[in-house]
């Protein structure tokens, strides 16, 4: 099943283009007519529709010709690969996805989706270098690389195939910020209700040494505090109690409860902690009563402890440490860094 939802949001001469386009461009073919507008509706139909279809991966652009009086355009694919090559990229690709969803066949929904999302963290490196492919799926799947287009195109890819309804968002640049480039993350539709899942800002975050949740099934308040405005309208997501910390008893408000569970934790021999604060304002006198607890538990085991802080989202990860750290408490970025995605 295939959400198709920017060709949804279509009028009627777009989505002539955009079926004009999925046929030529699923038949390889070297050219093809489609109705004439303007370069501009031309190049937003083709990214639109490439987020709907990210098992297009071969098309990286186009070129058209035509005549002055002429109702249609010749337009001309520009491939990444020779046909015969995209052909066993395809099934390549085709035999690889089958064997990692067959697993996932059976599970419920939401074990699919967090399937997916693990898949990402446990197997995709950001690629700083911004390969071709590291914006379509061959990246994540092929190289085990990928920048955010990548990697959520992969998350579509598979949430497709499952019949889990899913799209991609993507939000403005904004340099003045220190925002270079657009961001790309997926809309997952989950018992429901159409919640935000960046797997792309997860994946960033397990540098800090765990596997991270920090935006899994985000409502649109909690999304946005560091993600920009979007390029085209999403559905809205308004379900607050779906975040992944918050399910799985992980959304703590009270300082001495951090103290208890940093305890068990560390009887069962664990190498960190991570949880979200829901205690009011997570301010630099909560983080270091918070870190007064965890100190408290670590010294009765011989530990020291290193606090990282996810602020937008209240999210922090207790690293238990057989040596002194230099600075205890770390402000973590969900980012991809300068090379953007």
């Amino acid at each position: 099943m295939k959400q198709e939802y920017y060709f949804q949001q279509m009028n009627r001469e777009e989505k002539q283009v955009y079926r004009a386009m999925y046929d030529g461009f699923t038949a390889l073919s070297p050219e093809f007519p489609v109705l004439r507008l303007e370069r501009k509706e031309l190049s937003e139909i083709f990214f639109r529709l490439r987020l709907d279809h990210p098992a297009i991966f071969y098309v990286s652009s186009f070129t058209y010709r035509f005549f002055d009086q002429a109702d249609y355009v010749h337009l001309i694919p520009e491939y990444l690969f020779e046909k015969k090559k995209i052909k066993e990229h395809q099934k390549a690709l085709e035999g690889r996805i089958t064997r990692l969803l067959r697993p996932m066949q059976e599970l419920t929904p939401e074990e699919q989706e967090k399937s997916i999302h693990d898949f990402i963290l446990e197997n995709v490196t950001y690629d700083k270098l911004q390969k071709q492919y590291s914006h379509e799926i061959i990246g994540p799947l092929q190289q085990g690389i990928g920048v955010c287009e990548g990697i959520a195109k992969t998350v579509k890819l598979f949430c497709d195939r499952l019949g889990i309804d899913c799209l991609i968002a993507v939000s403005e640049a904004d340099p003045e910020h220190g925002v270079r480039y657009r961001h790309a993350w997926n809309l997952v539709k989950i018992g429901g209700s159409w919640l935000h899942l960046d797997a792309t800002f997860d994946n960033s975050l397990k540098r800090y040494g765990t596997k991270r949740y920090d935006y899994y099934n985000l409502e649109d308040r909690q999304l946005f505090r560091d993600h920009q405005p979007l390029i085209a309208l999403v559905p809205a997501c308004t379900k607050s109690d779906a975040f992944y910390y918050r399910v799985n008893r992980l959304s703590l408000t009270k300082t001495e409860e951090v103290g208890k569970r940093l305890k068990a934790v560390l009887r069962k021999k664990q190498p960190c902690f991570v949880f979200h604060w829901r205690g009011g304002a997570l301010n630099r006198s909560i983080l270091e009563e918070i870190l007064k607890e965890a100190e408290a538990a670590a010294a009765a085991k011989e530990k020291h402890v290193r606090l990282s802080v996810n602020v937008p989202q209240a999210v922090i990860q207790v690293n238990f440490v057989d040596q002194p750290v230099g600075e205890e408490i770390l402000t973590e970025e969900a980012n991809e860094g300068e090379e953007g995605g």
